[in-house]
Formats: C-alpha cells, sequence, structure tokens
C-alpha cells in the first residue's frame, strides 16, 4: 500500500514539473474575411481541447483596447498546451489541418508568439 501510495505522489510531482506553453496568435483578417467564415474559425479553434491531446484550453478575444496601439490585430487566440508533447502533438494533427484549411484565405497576417509557463 505504501509503495502505490509512493508511486502516486511520485507521479503527481512528475506531472507538476511539466512546463505548460502558452501559445498566442494576433490576427488580422482580410478585409473581405465574411463574419460566418471567422465564427466557423472560432469554433474550430474552441473545440481544439476536446479533440487535440495535450491541448488544455483555448481563447478566443476580440481587440478592445482604446489605446488604438493594435495595428489593425483584430482578434486574439490564445492556447494552452499542457506541454512541449502536447505542441507538438497539437502542429502536426489533422485537426490543426482542418483549421489551417478555414483559416489561411480569411487571414492578412498574423503574429505568432508562444512562451513557458
Amino acid at each position: 500500500m505504501i509503495v502505490i501510495v509512493l508511486i502516486f505522489k511520485h507521479n503527481k510531482i512528475q506531472q507538476q514539473l511539466k512546463t505548460m506553453i502558452r501559445h498566442i496568435l494576433l490576427i488580422k483578417f482580410k478585409a473581405s474575411a465574411a463574419s460566418d467564415k471567422i465564427q466557423q474559425l472560432r469554433a474550430l479553434f474552441e473545440a481544439m481541447p476536446t479533440k487535440v491531446g495535450g491541448v488544455t484550453d483555448v481563447e478566443w478575444g476580440l481587440n478592445n483596447s482604446p489605446e488604438g496601439k493594435n495595428k489593425d490585430y483584430t482578434h486574439a487566440v490564445m492556447m494552452t498546451f499542457a506541454d512541449e508533447a502536447g505542441r507538438q502533438n497539437y502542429l502536426p494533427h489533422p485537426e490543426h489541418d482542418v483549421l489551417k484549411e478555414v483559416f489561411r484565405p480569411l487571414l492578412e497576417d498574423i503574429i505568432v508568439f508562444d512562451y513557458e509557463i
């Protein structure tokens, strides 16, 4: 019994030591991008945690800063990966490919920024 508890605690500590990855997208859509296509894209992003292992969270947001420094980037997506393995699972994943098929024709420009949390 003690061995099982120690193994469980060891696994829990190992899991806590993994570094999560935050994946930020700042998006500038083409003027011709239809709002229904943008909403379809949002739904695809927000479904990622249920479809791709290692994606723990997705947030979608529309710029509302009064500072006017967004340089025409209007939307942001923030994804969280459980760890580096989660990010590496996502990048070649078929669901990511589906998302890119919808995304690319709408996209004027994008900034991608990842960091450890």
